[in-house]
């Protein structure tokens, strides 16, 4: 376990019930833990493309894109480390309204942040930040004093930072 790492596996599909179940089952045959997944269209109709992310080392990560490949409506896997990938996540923050007017230190955190208010009403408002993880917690850490009702996160979204040439592949598909 001396040479683990984070991965980013990207997993171009057809969109079929059943495959995130078959996904996530080859992680789990390897113990290996998904720290992050999200599924989304890709840049070509009618392909999706599942981003997850866990630790693991090189030997692995090149056998799991291997089972990912077997997988019938997997049409590519790829796995990149956090060095070859530019990644972000977003998160919401619900906070009640009378910290927003009431304590003014909270409108600071926001600025220094660089997160956005999206919404506000009466009872609350809801505070937008997209970045990497360590931001996105430090928000979380530095809102939670002043009554946060809720809180969620996204997974990874990345693109690699080498061309990969994947559209021509998939349109080719």
């Amino acid at each position: 376990m001396a040479n683990q790492k984070s991965y980013t596996i990207s997993v171009y599909t057809e969109n079929n019930v059943g495959l995130l179940n078959r996904v996530s089952s080859i992680f789990l045959k390897r113990h290996i833990n998904i720290e992050s997944l999200t599924t989304s269209q890709s840049e070509i109709e009618n392909v999706n493309r599942f981003v997850i992310v866990a630790t693991m080392d090189d030997s692995q990560a090149r056998k799991i894109v291997g089972q990912l490949e077997k997988q019938i409506e997997v049409i590519k896997a790829y796995a990149h480390t956090d060095e070859e990938t530019i990644y972000q996540e977003s998160a919401l923050f619900k906070v009640a309204s009378d910290s927003l007017f009431d304590e003014r230190q909270i409108q600071n955190i926001i600025k220094d942040s660089h997160a956005n208010i999206v919404t506000v009403s009466r009872e609350f408002f809801v505070i937008e930040k997209t970045g990497r993880r360590h931001e996105t917690e430090k928000l979380y850490q530095d809102l939670k004093p002043y009554r946060l009702l809720q809180f969620v996160r996204s997974g990874r979204i990345s693109v690699t930072k080498e061309p990969m040439n994947i559209s021509e592949m998939l349109t080719a598909f």
